[in-house]
């Protein structure tokens, strides 16, 4: 049994804890939050084995610059000296291509598909209780810009053996009658599930501190004491630790964490905004509002809209024009639903650490020997969360991982 100490205790720390104590190890979560805040907590709640292009992919290098100036459009990268950013658009440029497209789309479903299984296995265990359900998605679109542009995906998916049905906005209102869209269609994948982020990591935190996992919250980690090529303790503001592994899944803060050893991780934080609608819309299938990229769920006693990339920097600010965006996008797509006035005003942010290249980072560094590196999973991190926490417990215990870990690794280059 080892000691193994995780930083971070947002969906990946969580989901890495659970798979670490179910293999015998003494765990420890330190999380500089309050636990109850985060991308892990604002977040669509979708697993989706249906998204298998990456973030960085031709055409969003000049959408990045249509949108540049626009603080309200659906991807803002505020304009701003930062030497760490630049290198990461350079990188992100490089990889903005067919070939890397092509390259990343069978990881990202074969990560995808394997996660949605284990929240399925989570979701059995009687001991885990949270809102999980299997109705698809909808990628509904209003023009046949979005339609021809997305119809690419579809063909990709359907060769990679996932159900895509092409839906008529008659079909669209067949599956959900109660919710009335604008469209000229859909496309409907019905591979995917939707859950309830909060209940989930309500729930996951119960159970793992019933098995003993140790769950620090407000512990900031001020400095990582090395010798030679290993870690030997992690320091917070009132305590320290010695861990046998260290396991850092803070998301857009493992960047700083590891410039503290020396390891260079080109990482950027999107912030992402979400509103939730308490009252009746009925809405009841999820989907991806094209052109507008607003994602919307139907959660348990709720329904959730979310969206925009904002590349500003570490903050959780509003931007009121943001929000006014998604609640318009609403609108537009739905035209029987109302944004309250109180739902806008109660909207919050979380930021998504983003990988140049739209994969996760995960595995080990040629640096430190106890040592394994888990962010970057960018929009899809609440999807891959149990497959990454499966991958830390193998890695650890040296067990052939169920995924090739190379194109993961924190050091490929671009």
């Amino acid at each position: 049994m080892k000691h193994c100490v995780i930083v971070g205790g947002g969906i990946i720390g969580m989901c890495a804890a659970y798979h670490l104590s179910k293999a015998g190890h003494q765990v420890t979560i330190l999380d500089q939050s309050d636990g109850q805040t985060g991308a892990s907590f604002v977040n669509a709640g979708y697993l989706t084995p249906s998204h298998i292009m990456p973030f960085a992919a031709p055409g969003m290098v000049s959408l990045g610059l249509k949108y540049m100036l626009s603080s309200s459009s659906p991807f803002y990268i505020k304009p701003r000296l930062n030497a760490d950013l630049f290198r990461w658009a350079w990188n992100f440029y490089k990889s903005s291509n067919s070939a890397h497209v092509k390259k990343a789309m069978p990881i990202i479903e074969k990560l995808n598909t394997a996660s949605s299984l284990l929240y399925n296995e989570l979701h059995s265990n009687r001991n885990l209780n949270f809102h999980l359900e299997k109705k698809g998605l909808l990628m509904a679109y209003q023009t046949q810009k979005a339609k021809d542009h997305e119809q690419e995906v579809v063909l990709a998916a359907q060769a990679m053996g996932l159900r895509v049905t092409s839906l008529s906005p008659e079909e669209v209102l067949k599956l959900q009658p109660e919710a009335d869209m604008d469209i000229l269609g859909a496309f409907h994948y019905h591979c995917d599930s939707h859950s309830t982020p909060h209940e989930f990591m309500v729930a996951m935190k119960s159970y793992l501190l019933k098995q003993g996992v140790a769950i620090n919250n407000h512990s900031q980690v001020l400095n990582i004491n090395t010798t030679g090529s290993v870690i030997t303790s992690v320091e917070t503001e009132i305590e320290q630790f010695r861990p046998d592994e260290l396991v850092i899944a803070s998301g857009v803060w493992t960047k700083a964490l590891l410039k503290k050893i020396g390891i260079g991780l080109s990482l950027e934080a999107g912030k992402g905004y979400r509103i939730n609608v308490n009252e009746p819309t009925g809405i009841s299938i999820p989907a991806i509002l094209m052109e507008a990229k607003v994602a919307v769920t139907p959660m348990k006693d709720f329904t959730r809209f979310a969206g925009t990339m904002e590349l500003s920097g570490i903050n959780t600010m509003i931007r009121k024009e943001r929000v006014e965006a998604i609640a318009r996008a609403a609108k537009r797509y739905y035209p029987s639903v109302e944004i309250p006035t109180n739902s806008k005003r109660e909207a919050v942010s979380g930021m998504r650490p983003l990988s140049p290249d739209g994969l996760p980072y995960i595995g080990r560094v040629d640096q430190y020997s106890n040592l394994v590196i888990a962010t970057g999973h960018g929009m899809m991190g609440w999807s891959l969360g149990p497959i990454t926490g499966l991958l830390c417990q193998q890695i650890i215990d040296c067990v052939n991982p169920d995924i090739d870990l190379a194109p993961l690794s924190p050091q490929r280059r671009f």
